[in-house]
């Protein structure tokens, strides 16, 4: 019976895709690690900002889509700049629509 952990698996599993791209690449771990630290810093801050603008909406299907998929910050970014703006739209609109039926009266 092999008494290797998980944690121990994953570890190895980890260092072994590393040294994959390291050898497909031509660049070294360090750089790639670089890499790796820099897209994982990119998606964080765009995830805590879209996730935060989702609770201020109170948005809860969006903020637990956006907790659970990882997309490089690009769903992030489509919600913040693009679907967050379509509900402030159409609230707007319902607003005008409002406004007119009261002038009309």
């Amino acid at each position: 019976m092999n008494t290797t952990s998980f944690l121990d698996m994953q570890n190895q599993l980890a260092a072994e895709c590393a040294l994959n791209i390291s050898k497909n690449t031509g660049l070294s771990i360090t750089v790639i690690i670089i890499i790796f630290a820099i897209i994982l810093i990119w998606e964080l801050i765009w995830k805590i900002l879209a996730m935060w603008k989702a609770a201020k909406k109170d948005s809860i299907i969006w903020f637990i889509v956006l907790a659970l998929v990882n997309t490089v910050g690009i769903l992030p970014i489509l919600y913040i700049f693009w679907f967050s703006e379509i509900k402030k739209n159409k609230k707007v609109s319902a607003k005008q629509a409002k406004k007119t039926k009261k002038k009309r009266k």
